[in-house]
């Protein structure tokens, strides 16, 4: 398959785009799927707490940098690539990729581009999608709506729909629903994946000591997304096309 790089974020700030990269990355590892990952809130990395072994900090103004994530899509021998771009960073990253011909590359089918647009309840997020536009033909465009806490989103209503995206026929949207403070809280502070979490397992790889009833909470919310992702044809088609090997005695069970 083709190698396909997913770039998550957002021009406004505060709508957990982060959040929703380490969701990508959960489902992606639930999925048996190989993936890399850039966390471009350089020099800190908010990814990469999560993600030590994944993710690889980078500043993407850094041109050896750019040539780090985009020379090596093919290969790097994973499937994914997801780029976490920093507060305020989408609109100069799809600005740069249009000037050095990365989304021309896109458009000519030599890998598949995807971006998942974290939206926040606010016209001004909104405005983005507008402001975004005129760079995104051949993208596989998401709106992400993730209700991070309890404000409720604009009624997106056929006149909304309308002028937001009019000029992006094929975009997709998805909602990303809000999980219990507490068990979010608790996952933030363990330093562990959801996934890890779910599984009662610690950044180390030891048994952990996660309540069972957060636990569930987060092994609840999984699941939601995992239906909400079900919808989306991107990334049905990397679980389709990018899954790893399944081990020897796997395959020995089968036959």
């Amino acid at each position: 398959m083709k190698p396909t790089l997913i770039l998550v974020g957002a021009d406004k700030g505060g709508v957990g785009k982060t959040t929703v990269s380490r969701i990508l990355l959960d489902y992606f590892a639930r999925k048996n799927v190989l993936t890399r990952a850039f966390d471009t809130e350089n020099p800190r990395g908010s990814l990469k707490r999560f993600y030590p072994a994944t993710a690889e900090v980078i500043d993407l103004e850094n041109v050896a940098h750019q040539m780090k994530v985009l020379d090596t899509l093919e290969t790097a021998n994973v499937p994914v690539t997801l780029v976490d771009l920093k507060a305020g960073g989408l609109s100069y990253a799809l600005d740069i990729f249009e000037r050095i011909g990365v989304l021309e590359a896109a458009r000519a089918g030599q890998f598949t581009l995807g971006l998942f647009h974290i939206v926040g309840p606010s016209i001004a997020s909104l405005d983005e999608i507008g402001e975004i536009a005129k760079y995104l033909n051949g993208v596989d465009y998401i709106v992400a709506r993730n209700f991070i806490n309890e404000t409720n989103f604009f009624e997106w209503d056929e006149e909304t729909t309308r002028k937001y995206f009019s000029a992006i026929p094929k975009a997709q949207e998805v909602d990303i629903p809000k999980l219990n403070e507490m068990a979010y809280e608790q996952v933030d502070v363990a330093r562990v994946t959801f996934k890890d979490f779910i599984d009662n397992r610690t950044a180390e790889g030891e048994p952990g000591k996660f309540s069972f009833v957060l636990r569930g909470y987060v092994r609840k919310w999984c699941s939601e997304i995992d239906e909400e992702f079900s919808k989306l044809k991107l990334l049905q088609d990397i679980v389709t096309g990018g899954r790893a090997p399944a081990p020897a005695s796997e395959k020995r069970s089968h036959k």
